[in-house]
Formats: C-alpha cells, structure tokens, sequence
C-alpha cells in the first residue's frame, strides 16, 4: 500500500492525477467559467441581497481557491504574478478535481484554524503543512482505491440500515446486552459514579484502537516509523474529531433531529413545483381586483359563471384523468427503458475480483456473494421505523409476499443479477449513489462547520424546550413530505396535531445519547472494516509487525 515518497521541493510538487473515474474539469475551467458571474451590472447589484453576497463570495471557487492558495501555498502565491491552478500546486487528493477543491478548502480551514495559532509562534516554516498536505493525500488516495472494490450499495442500504434497525430500542441495559459495545461499557449509573470514569476510559481506549488500526493500513512506512507524527495524528484524530465531533455532538438527538430536518427541507425545494404562468397572472389579476383597478363582473356574468360551473368541473376531471395517464405513462415507459438497459448490465459480482489488492478471503467471498437488491435492509429498517407490523399488518404481510415472489418465484427476476436486480443496481447507481453529489456534499459540510471559512463559536445546548420545539419542527417536516390522503390513511385521523404527536413518538429512538453512539460507532467501525478489511483480521500489533517487523517501538 505504500508508494514512493515525493522529492523535497521548494513546495509541494504535483503528482500525476489517475485516471478520473468520472468527467472532471481542471480548477482553471471553473474559475474561468465563474468568473464572469462576480461581475455584475449596477442594477443586478441593487437586486441581490446584500446579507447573501458574502456567502457567495467565500464559497464560489475563485474564493476557495484564494483560501488554499493563501494557507497551503504562501510562497507560490506570494512570488508569482500568474495564478496557477490548484492542481498544478498540490498533489491530487482524489481523481476529481472538484472533490480536491471541497477537501483541500476543509484541509485549509482546520490548518487556519487549529495549526497556525500555535506553530506559526515557534517557526514561520511550512513544512510541517506540507508533511500534513502530503500524509493526507497519501491516506484518500489510499482510501479512494480501497472505496472502488467496496460493495457500497450493500453498505449503504442493507448493513447500516440493519444498524439502524436494531436501533429501535428504548431502555439502555436492555439496549447495551441486545448490542454490547466495548467502547460503551460499563452503562452509566447514576447510583455509580465510578462507572461514568470507566465508560469514559473504554471509550477513550476504543476510539485510540481505531485510529491506530487505520494509521498501520494508510500510512506510509517512513511515517509509520515515527512514533512522534503516529501519537500527534493519533489523538487529533481520535480526540477532537471521533471524540469531540462524532461520538460527542453528534449523538446529541436533537442535532440528530436538526439533520434530519434540513435533510427534508433540502427534499421539498427540489419536489415542490415552480409558480406556472398561470398562477402567476391569477394571482395578478386577483391583486387589481383588490386594489378596484379592474371593473367588477355585472351580475350577468356571475350568473353565467354559476351556470357554467357543471362544465368546469367535468373540463377539470378530464384534465385529471389526463395528468394521470401522463404520468402512469412516463413511470412505465421509465421502467421499460430501465429494465431494457439493465439487461446489457454486467454481472455485479463479476467486478470485485478486479482489484490489485490482497484482500483477507473473508472479504473477497462476502463480497463475491452479494445479496439482492430487493432484500436490502432499508426496506425492513422503514418498516420497523414505520410500525407497519401493527398499523397496517395487511400491507407489510403484502409486501413481503410480494418481496418472496420476486426473489424465490418463477424466474428468481429478483435474485442476485436477476433482471429486477440489475435495474436497481443502475438506478441506486445513476441517481443515488453518484459521485457528482460528493462535492456540494463536501460544500455543504464546510460552510456548516466554517461559516465563512472560519470556525463557528460553540453552539450551547438547547434547553428542554427548545429540543421539544426542534423535536415538532421535525415531526412536521416529516409529515409535510407526505401527501394529506397517505398521511390520513396511515394515522387513521385526520387531526394534524394527533398525527404531529405520533411522528414526535417514532422520532423518540434518536432522544437518548449514550443509545446513539452504539448506532454512530457502529457504523464508524463498519465503514472502517469495509475500507480496510484488514482490521477485521489483524489487531494493531499484528499489523504493525507485518508493515515495521517485530521491533518496532510503541
């Protein structure tokens, strides 16, 4: 897994990018197409917000690419007149170029922010970033390789959401024996004191096992020899961002909530239709009737308009009946076209044995046996989420008949490679799991954590109250999501503030903290497993054997 290390330059020498895994354009492509959109006429300046404008500025690319320029790169952007590109500067992080724009403005960010304070006092040298830039290049191009032999669809939709599933549970010593959890012993009691250092101390030891676990895979032989560099990367890692972000605030249910609302805010901008040309004017006209600008109808033509109304009602059903038929055809003929495409699709485990790495054999044979698309555990983790058992009993039992007959029925059309298998494949692939959606994802992480390219002030707990308001905010964003007739049928009441109450008690599973870390370590140490399967084999001490011999110092 190692790689020759780079020649020491003045600054960071490029590095050929590999060949990219999808259409990528250089740095200086998209700055010279975002250019043109800073500049804009006095009138359009007027119509902008002013309190928008600074956002726009410190996200656009040209700004991102100021900021690496300025943290990572001082020397070259001091002494040279012409702007060079981001990828002619640094060595490439990923096979995107875009994706290295979002990770390198992060990387900017956290040096800003955390390194400079204090190194910039002892030494105005910048080889200690230039180490930090070349470490982590060295661990996403390592991590990069390890994603493209991964089953992520697997991951994604079956194993976390089989995590998720097991999450449905309320009490923490039933919880913590159903899914015991070295990290998280023993279960904090109040009547103990000593048990809340202990947990502490697990914890502590179990995120330290991790991330050492990781260094011995990722990193390369001459860093891994320095103990020094290993115990620095070790508890930044560890300490500040398994400790104090993802096992810390991060469990917190109600930033869990506020998550999950922005997440259905984000879905609703994106499904709910623009105002038509027709609304548009209806709401015009409705305004100079308002205002008296328009004449009034004479009493002849309401009478007419009353007499017409038989006509307008049968002219909207038949519009109805229209809009649906269009719609049943467009699903139809999008199902044919996909069903079609998926039949010219390889075999889904025909691709995993392609790889240059030496994979543990547990590995390579789970991935070889991948399960159907159709059996993943999203589908069961919504249905318990849902309670459909008990609510609707008659649906989930049709479901899964529906699930068997698709899979174990004639023609198995849903089993591993079936036809149903590959269309979901392709379309978890084409829609879903895209990687153009990683860097707004990126961007979108970055200005939450760093508004303005600067580290936001400690948020402060919201108190119980304000955590029972974001609770409602989110139960009713929920059920915003669903049309009314659904939403009715499935509450059995048409009362919004029944229905608002019973989301708030399916929303209960993420209120407990200590609950959450089982579920936000366990997907930690599974997406860790699966990136590097050699932890699932190896402890820390076997693989610092194989990589460094038997006497390598602690």
């Amino acid at each position: 897994m190692t790689q020759a290390p780079l020649r020491p330059p003045a600054y960071l020498q490029p590095r050929p990018k590999a060949a990219p895994t999808f259409s990528s354009t250089s740095l200086s492509a998209v700055a010279a197409t975002t250019a043109p959109q800073l500049s804009r006429s006095p009138s359009q300046s007027r119509q902008s917000s002013p309190s928008r404008q600074p956002a726009h500025t410190d996200t656009s690319d040209k700004a991102t690419a100021a900021l690496i320029r300025r943290v990572l790169c001082p020397r070259a952007h001091a002494g040279s007149t012409e702007l060079r590109p981001i990828d002619e500067l640094l060595p490439p992080l990923t096979s995107s170029n875009e994706t290295d724009l979002q990770l390198y403005a992060i990387i900017a960010v956290v040096v800003k922010e955390f390194v400079c304070p204090w190194y910039g006092k002892i030494t105005p040298d910048q080889v200690f970033v230039e180490e930090v830039v070349r470490l982590f290049a060295h661990c996403t191009r390592a991590l990069e390789g390890r994603l493209r032999v991964v089953d992520l669809e697997g991951l994604v939709f079956d194993e976390i959401p089989e995590l998720l599933e097991s999450h449905v549970f309320d009490p923490r010593v039933v919880y913590h024996t159903l899914n015991p959890h070295p990290a998280l012993s023993p279960v904090p009691d109040p009547s103990l004191a000593q048990t809340f250092s202990e947990q502490r101390n697990n914890e502590a030891a179990y995120r330290q096992l991790l991330v050492q676990g990781a260094l011995a895979v990722l990193l390369p032989t001459e860093d891994l020899e320095n103990a020094c560099l290993r115990t620095l990367v070790a508890d930044v890692i560890g300490e500040m961002i398994l400790g104090t972000g993802i096992g810390g605030k991060a469990c917190e249910g109600w930033l869990i909530l506020e998550g999950i609302t922005n997440v259905v805010e984000n879905v609703k901008t994106r499904l709910e239709p623009k105002s038509t040309g027709g609304e548009v004017e209806a709401d015009t006209r409705s305004r100079l009737e308002k205002f008296g600008l328009l004449e009034e109808k004479s009493d002849k033509v309401k009478q007419g308009s009353y007499r017409s109304s038989r006509s307008t009602v049968i002219a909207q059903i038949f519009w109805q009946i229209l809009q649906y038929g269009y719609l049943i055809f467009m699903v139809a003929r999008f199902i044919i076209l996909g069903l079609v495409a998926a039949s010219s699709q390889a075999s889904r485990s025909s691709g995993v044995a392609q790889t240059n790495m030496s994979l543990p054999t547990k590995f390579s044979e789970t991935q070889a046996h991948r399960r159907p698309a159709i059996s993943f555990k999203i589908f069961s983790m919504i249905s318990c989420l849902l309670d459909l058992s008990n609510r609707m009993p008659w649906f989930a039992g049709l479901l899964s008949l529906i699930q068997y007959e698709v899979t174990d029925g004639p023609g198995k059309v849903g089993h591993t490679d079936g036809i149903v298998d590959k269309f979901l494949h392709t379309l978890i692939a084409t829609h879903i799991l895209t990687p153009s959606l990683l860097p707004p994802t990126l961007l979108s992480l970055r200005t939450s954590l760093f508004p303005s390219n600067t580290l936001a002030p400690a948020r402060a707990i919201p108190t119980l109250s304000q955590q029972a308001a974001i609770r409602r905010a989110c139960a009713r964003s929920i059920l915003s999501l669903l049309p009314p007739v659904v939403a009715q049928r499935y509450f059995n009441t048409k009362d919004e503030g029944v229905m608002e109450k019973e989301v708030e008690d399916l929303l209960d599973v993420f209120g407990d903290a200590y609950c959450n870390k089982h579920l936000v370590y366990g997907v930690a140490e599974l997406a860790l497993v699966r990136l590097m399967p050699e932890l699932a084999e190896k402890g820390v001490r076997e693989l610092m054997d194989g990589r460094l011999g038997e006497g390598w110092d602690l």
